[in-house]
């Protein structure tokens, strides 16, 4: 983590918010990989506000591109291997209306894996568009409150230290 970090920190801007959104991608390909690490070295590389905003960014892009590759490779495979299941076959025919409000109702809970919310939501039939709005708008209040803490940790206040 301190090696990411000397990187990010001696880099010009626009390279390393370069690559603070790639890592960003490539962990939310993972799906199991947290990005609270990501997070907290955003903070300390690019301040509050800025880290703010290169994480929203990386784990947009990131949710983004893996829903596309999770639905390119795995959705003929989901539905084949659960066609037994009916509660797995109800979520993974949800409307576009259902699955907006199912993905930003999880979007707003900050400790539900985004790989999990990204991975159901690709191998179902909402539209990329719907997850697209629906994963974006959750992630803003979850990231405020993760770059918060981590502001607050990385600063030592009275509320980091409780």
């Amino acid at each position: 983590m301190a090696l990411i970090e000397s990187l990010l920190a001696t880099l010009p801007i626009p390279f390393a918010v370069f690559v603070s959104i790639v890592l960003s991608i490539i962990i939310s390909i993972l799906g199991v990989v947290p990005s609270a690490f990501l997070t907290i070295l955003n903070v300390t590389a690019f301040g509050f506000w800025g880290g703010f905003w290169v994480s929203l960014a990386g784990e947009i892009v990131g949710s983004l591109v893996a829903f596309w590759l999770y639905r390119k490779g795995l959705r003929t495979y989901v539905g084949n291997k659960t066609k037994q299941s009916p509660r797995v076959q109800r979520l993974l025919n949800t409307t576009n209306r259902e699955g907006f409000l199912l993905v930003l109702g999880l979007r707003l809970m900050p400790f539900v894996p985004s790989g999990l919310v990204t991975f159901y939501a690709s191998v179902g039939s909402m539209s990329f568009i719907t997850f697209a709005i629906a994963s974006s708008l959750g992630k803003i209040p979850a990231l405020g409150m993760e770059v918060f803490a981590a502001n607050e940790v990385l600063e030592w206040t009275v509320t980091g230290q409780v």
